[in-house]
C-alpha cells in the first residue's frame, strides 16, 4: 500500500461505526467518512455530492423516529466494501425493519465516494401499506404461481 493510502478494511470499520452511531448531531461529521462528490443511490434517492447525501438523512430524521442502522456483516475487496445491514425505525405507531446490502467504494484517503443501497422496497415497505400492500401481495402471489 502506498504512503497516505488508507486500507479499505480500515475505512470500512470507520464507515460502519459512523452509520451505527448516526444521530442528528453526528450527521454534521459526514464529511469525515464521505467525499465531497459522493454518489448515493437507493430505491428512493439518487444524489451526487455531500450536501445531497446529507439531505437524504436529514429528511430521514424528520420523517421517522428512532432510526438505527446495524451492520451485520461486511467484506472488502480492493477499494470496495459490501455491507449487510438492518435498518429499524418507528413511524405511524409501528416499528419497521428493512434489510439490505450496500456497495461502498472508497478513495485513497478512506472516504466513501460511492454508496449504493440494494433492498426490496416492494416486499419490505410497500406490501405493508394498507391498500397498496394488498394489491402488491396479490400480484406477487399471481406471479409466483
Amino acid at each position: 500500500m502506498s504512503e497516505g493510502r488508507i486500507a479499505a478494511a480500515d475505512a470500512a470499520e470507520r464507515y460502519i461505526r459512523f452509520w451505527e452511531t448516526l444521530s442528528p448531531e453526528s450527521l454534521s461529521q459526514l464529511s469525515e467518512v464521505a467525499g465531497p462528490d459522493i454518489h448515493f443511490s437507493d430505491p428512493f434517492n439518487d444524489v451526487s455530492g455531500l450536501a445531497g447525501f446529507q439531505a437524504v438523512f436529514e429528511d430521514m430524521f424528520q420523517r421517522v423516529t428512532k432510526p438505527r442502522f446495524q451492520v451485520t456483516a461486511h467484506a472488502t475487496n480492493g477499494d470496495l466494501c459490501f455491507l449487510r445491514w438492518v435498518f429499524t425505525f418507528q413511524r405511524g405507531g409501528r416499528e419497521w425493519r428493512i434489510q439490505g446490502v450496500s456497495e461502498v467504494r472508497f478513495d485513497t484517503s478512506g472516504r466513501a465516494i460511492e454508496h449504493i443501497d440494494h433492498w426490496d422496497a416492494a416486499g419490505q415497505l410497500y406490501e405493508r401499506l394498507p391498500v397498496l400492500g394488498a394489491v402488491l401481495r396479490r400480484l406477487r402471489r399471481r406471479l409466483s404461481a
